[in-house]
């Protein structure tokens, strides 16, 4: 299922639409509606009740040395570069794999909502703040949605994307918000596994959200 998001109402639908589980990419809402499947869950952090445990304490001391810019959903030569490794790296064959630089440029400056980019950068050799992770975050009415994030595969050690999650509870919570969305999970998939981790959360049913067990 899909629709336009354009307009004076973008916003606004958009809010409802992320409410009912659709994701946002471009100026399209989608949601998976397979006949015999609801595998794809949307899933969403209660920001004010997280409380990260050990391991993600030990995550975010591992990158106390980054600085972090919110800038405006604007493509970068640098960002498509490191766009272009970390998809090289973890999804090459995926359906991302062929982007161009100007399809970057659509994924990143095509949207009708609010939307901004996250940037997290080092202290590089020569002194200057190297790009290492990018998230393109949309601002909802009631929460923040990362609608895609990207990082440095060499950084493994520095576990990028779930430092980026937990940087996102905080903004989300420093502006009064109550969600965080990370679009999908499905129960069993490796590479949505770590979504699982960040509870309390809530997970849209038949039934509505409901608080995961």
């Amino acid at each position: 299922m899909f629709t336009h998001l354009i307009g004076r109402r973008a916003v606004s639908l958009n809010d409802a639409l992320t409410q009912s589980g659709f994701r946002r990419s471009q100026t399209i809402a989608y949601r998976p509606a397979c006949e015999n499947c609801r595998a794809c869950v949307s899933v969403r952090v209660l920001v004010d009740d997280f409380q990260p445990g050990r391991t993600m304490r030990r995550v975010k001391a591992r990158n106390a040395d980054l600085s972090v810019r919110l800038a405006q959903p604007q493509a970068t030569s640098e960002q498509y570069s490191l766009f272009r490794g970390y998809v090289d790296s973890r999804h090459g064959d995926g359906g991302m794999a062929d982007m161009s630089v100007l399809d970057f440029s659509m994924m990143i400056e095509d949207s009708h909502v609010e939307t901004r980019l996250v940037e997290y950068r080092r202290p590089g050799r020569d002194g200057e703040m190297e790009l290492i992770a990018c998230c393109l975050t949309d601002v909802l009415a009631d929460g923040l949605s990362m609608v895609y994030s990207f990082y440095e595969p060499d950084e493994a050690g520095r576990s990028l994307g779930v430092y980026m999650i937990l940087d996102h509870i905080e903004r989300t919570r420093k502006l009064g918000l109550p969600h965080l969305y990370l679009g999908y999970w499905v129960e069993g998939s490796r590479k949505m596994g770590y979504k699982s981790r960040f509870l309390p959360q809530e997970r849209l049913g038949l039934n509505g959200w409901e608080l995961a067990v």
